[in-house]
């Protein structure tokens, strides 16, 4: 009796750690705190859209222009450009192209500009005895403001935030593509220009892409503010603005203008 009554408890015990055993593996029950996981069901078609559908236009091949930017000169004459003062332009056009007049200062598109893709192309004139920023200066001043540098930089060692492809005294350029002078130099300009708010106030800043004869010398930059020529950027509101290019007294010529709204 003595031995049946001992191996009972063995049963028992054995018994009760079994069903121990089996809740500790057991998966806790879901609970307010632990909701089920599911899987949610997406289709391919759920990321797509078909509306707006973006303009077809023509791109341009070679030198020529996509068939919806804004030809601002083409070689013929002036009549997309004013002097700063509002006056007829007053520089020259021959053999198909702009030509700077010294001392009779820059001039303006008569549009106004925002977001936009700019070309444009620049030859500088004979360095005679110039040097430094004497040589083949002028600038492409986006939104009348800001200004990408035009300098002749063939063996012509300037301060590196004032030679070609900089954006003048802010940022210089990640590498000098100039190439020879009499040559014609490309730049392809990509401006997404400030926004301001509430009481003038800037909400986001300028940034620029600049490719100089095929290669990236300004890669998104983020513009700190305008270009003085002495002291340092700031922002003040504004809209969009005309296009300007600068008169700094030598004869740099410009050709195949052209600008996109973007």
């Amino acid at each position: 009796m003595k031995h049946l009554f001992l191996f009972s408890i063995c049963i028992l015990m054995a018994t009760m750690t079994f069903a121990q055993v089996q809740q500790t593996n057991s998966p806790a029950p879901q609970t307010a705190a632990q909701p089920q996981q599911r899987q949610q069901q997406v289709s391919p078609e759920s990321s797509e859209w078909y509306y707006p559908v973006p303009p077809k236009i023509q791109p341009g091949v070679g030198t020529k222009p996509p068939s919806d930017a804004i030809i601002l000169f083409d070689g013929t004459d002036l009549s997309k450009w004013v002097s700063r003062n509002g006056d007829a332009a007053k520089w020259i056009v021959q053999n198909g192209e702009l030509v700077i007049e010294p001392g009779t200062g820059s001039i303006n598109t008569k549009e106004y500009f925002g977001d936009c893709q700019l070309h444009i192309e620049f030859k500088s004139p004979a360095p005679e005895q110039n040097t430094g920023q004497n040589r083949g200066n002028s600038g492409i001043m986006l939104q009348s403001k800001y200004e990408i540098q035009v300098l002749d930089c063939e063996n012509n060692p300037t301060y590196v935030n004032g030679m070609v492809g900089s954006v003048y005294k802010q940022s210089a350029p990640l590498a000098n593509a100039y190439t020879k002078n009499g040559e014609w130099q490309v730049y392809d300009i990509f401006w997404k220009a400030p926004r301001f708010g509430t009481n003038d106030e800037l909400e986001s800043p300028a940034i620029v892409t600049v490719v100089l004869n095929g290669v990236v010398v300004q890669n998104n930059y983020v513009l700190k503010g305008n270009t003085p020529y002495i002291g340092f950027p700031k922002y003040a509101a504004h809209g969009r603005m005309p296009l300007s290019l600068q008169d700094h007294g030598t004869k740099t010529s410009f050709r195949n203008i052209w600008i996109r709204n973007l």
